[in-house]
């Protein structure tokens, strides 16, 4: 079948009807608030809260009109969606050709060694029950720093080879030097490699997909040469939590509409999101070098968010971009607390915000630029939130300040002030009729298509699962809305976040913790809750929903970071998913790998100490190094080093330290050397 040719009156008719709905909806409540400023003219206050919400609004119905177009769409279908155009059996997929070979590329830092492992052994597997394996090759693109968790790496690496037969189609690397982040990782990929493939699947290191998946993201891009890259759009699995089981229910039950509503107006313009993708390399290659951006960080140096700006690399050198909203078994990993998840948000506010500086670059699509608007405003709609919220206090203070006037000029009867709170409330309710309605559109989809109500535990437990998660968003919403508003105003005063590595183990937080993140929040939501109640009354009971958040932030944070309260809900059959109820093949082999590895995983010493006294360790970590020299200072702090080891001991050493000495190779067989002499003498005196 041959691919999609998306007419320009098409694209143009599509974007057209989104953008009017979205602007007439803006304008309506816009116009309802106006309204009710009216009554004496409007101050410069009222003026600034109607821009913001003017602001506010045009954010929240991009997302409503997505929504609601997406499930018009997964009722009749869509003849433009890519996954269509898949091509016939008759072609005979299972005629593996050298020159559609691709990669299956993992970058990782400083990963769960047993995940990252399980889950490649796991696509591999899958892999093999297909007629295509010999078409992929995997690569595990390690910028790992820590030396014990590098040679972990490097003896799972091994294993799994070993395990699965595949010298020679699981390879692993790790870099000397990580500069340029994971983009930079891709890149020393692409610079080596590259040449071999012509496309690319790029993961991260919790990622999962289906070997059914793989294959129909490389026939899609075989049926169309037009298409650079490929994106699907992956649901989060696999965790335990309390607070990552019910962001999984609501990623698996809300969000086919928004990505079948946002692939509507896209088209071929579509975005990049940095794993679970499939990549032309030779376009890649050609088009997506990133430039190190003028000036220090945060808006300078290297391009921390860089798929976003890929994406608009290709768009802008004629290729397509396409997301597969509908190619299900592609998976990730949440955060498994709220406190991890704003650590993540922190990182990728800052690469968000520097996208400020590509809106304005030369030569970009229209559409690319919108989507550098539309990752900017996820980020900046916190603060706008939370300036709202201020001003609208301070006007409703002024309000119970001001006398009213009831007698004008020679009246002898009292003028009454007119009354808005029509409008106010209409105001409210079309505001949260936008925020809440794709919720409702979700489960009437489900309800429409009953076969899969049992996946998420029947009508009623299902219907309870989203009116828990419902008000578990509430209450985390201003939470969130204070921790992007602070990294937003930090990164708008030039202080960079970092890039840490992230925390994706299930792990229960403790009171000290949670006061460290949430405290500063609690204080904030007690102090504005105490001032509203006594001076502003009547806007006090409108800012119980905000207050409620912030005041049991630490509660909320602890309580919902609990495995043992998560698995209750399982058990009970709240927060059901279609891929906890019935596990496709890919999770199913996941989860026996996983507990494979803890059953046969050995008690050993730190990597780095493997390293040095194991001898097949030691060998193979030796045949992975690279071969480059070293100049004599080099050497001299070498010497130093291993001294420092000898006397003090290996956990004197910082991380950095333990790393340089096993990246030497003769430095290594010289502390080997030492150790099984020190170990043939302990033996000789025994």
């Amino acid at each position: 079948m041959n691919a999609p040719t998306v007419p320009p009156h098409l694209r143009i008719f599509r974007r057209t009807i989104y953008c009017v709905l979205i602007i007439l909806s803006t304008l309506a409540a816009l116009g309802l608030l106006t309204s009710s400023f009216l009554q004496d003219g409007i101050t410069p206050l009222e003026l600034l809260l109607l821009v913001l919400y003017a602001l506010l609004m045009l954010w929240i119905s991009t997302s409503f009109w997505a929504a609601t177009i997406g499930f018009w769409i997964l009722l009749w279908g869509d003849r433009m969606a890519i996954s269509r155009f898949l091509p016939h059996s008759a072609e005979d997929p299972g005629d593996a050709k050298s020159h559609r070979r691709s990669a299956l590329v993992m970058p990782i830092y400083n990963e769960d060694t047993k995940r990252v492992f399980a889950g490649l052994k796991a696509i591999y597997q899958s892999l093999l029950e297909t007629r295509r394996a010999d078409e992929f090759d995997l690569f595990v693109l390690s910028d790992t720093r820590d030396p014990d968790i590098w040679v972990e790496e490097e003896l799972a690496w091994y294993q799994l080879c070993v395990d699965m037969s595949a010298h020679g189609k699981i390879f692993y690397r790790n870099r000397e030097k990580n500069s340029g982040r994971k983009s930079g990782n891709l890149a020393d990929f692409c610079r080596r490699w590259g040449g071999r493939y012509r496309y690319m699947i790029v993961l991260d290191a919790d990622s999962l997909m289906g070997a059914n998946t793989v294959v129909k993201m490389v026939d899609l891009m075989e049926t169309n040469p037009r298409i650079a890259l490929l994106q699907t759009a992956p649901l989060p699995i696999n965790h335990e939590s309390l607070f990552a089981r019910i962001l999984q229910f609501a990623s698996s039950l809300y969000s086919d509409i928004f990505t079948a509503g946002i692939s509507f107006w896209q088209l071929s313009e579509s975005n990049y999101w940095g794993h679970n993708a499939i990549i032309r390399v030779k376009p890649f290659v050609e088009h997506c070098g990133l430039p190190k951006l003028s000036g220090r960080e945060p808006f300078g140096g290297e391009i921390l968010s860089h798929d976003f700006v890929e994406a608009a690399l290709l768009r802008k050198a004629g290729w397509e971009v396409w997301l597969a909203y509908d190619l299900k078994e592609s998976y990730e990993e949440l955060p498994p607390t709220l406190i991890d998840y704003a650590k993540r948000d922190r990182r990728w506010c800052q690469g968000n915000l520097q996208h400020i500086r590509m809106v304005f670059a030369r030569g970009l699509s229209g559409i690319s630029r919108l989507h550098f608007l539309m990752g900017i405003m996820s980020y900046l709609s916190s603060p706008l939130w939370l300036l709202f919220l201020i001003i609208t206090g301070i006007e409703a203070y002024i309000r119970t300040q001001t006398m009213p006037v009831y007698f004008f000029g020679d009246n002898i009867f009292p003028v009454w002030p007119e009354s808005y709170a029509v409008e106010m409330t209409t105001v409210l309710l079309v505001t949260l009729a936008m925020l809440f309605l794709p919720k409702i559109l979700s489960l009437l989809l489900l309800f429409i298509r009953r076969e899969r109500v049992r996946a998420y535990g029947g009508v009623w437990k299902v219907t309870l699962s989203a009116v828990l998660e419902t008000l578990f968003s509430i209450l985390t919403a201003p939470i969130l809305m204070l921790y992007q508003s602070k990294f937003v105003f930090a990164i708008l005063l030039r202080r960079s976040t970092g890039w840490p590595a992230q925390q994706r183990g299930d792990h229960r937080l403790g009171f000290r913790e949670a006061f460290r993140a949430h405290g500063g929040q609690t204080f904030v939501g007690l102090i504005a809750g105490t001032a509203s109640y006594w001076y502003i009354p009547n806007f006090f009971w409108w800012l119980i929903p905000v207050l409620l958040g912030l005041v049991l932030s630490m509660p909320v944070s602890i309580i919902s970071s609990s495995t043992r309260l998560g698995r209750l809900m399982r058990q009970m059959g709240l927060f059901l998913t279609p891929e906890e109820s019935d596990p496709p093949r890919i999770i199913r082999l996941l989860h026996e790998n996983l507990s494979h590895t803890s059953r046969h995983a050995p008690d050993q010493a730190s990597g780095i100490h493997h390293g040095i006294t194991d001898p097949g360790v030691c060998a193979l970590h030796l045949a992975l190094l690279p071969n480059r020299p070293i100049r004599k200072r080099q050497r001299h702090e070498l010497r130093a080093l291993v001294y420092q080891l000898l006397e003090e001991g290996v956990e004197n050493l910082s991380a950095s330290e333990k790393r340089t000495l096993i990246s030497d190779p003769e430095t290594l067989m010289r502390l080997h050397t030492i150790a099984w002499s020190r170990h043939d003498a302990d033996t000789g005196h025994q």
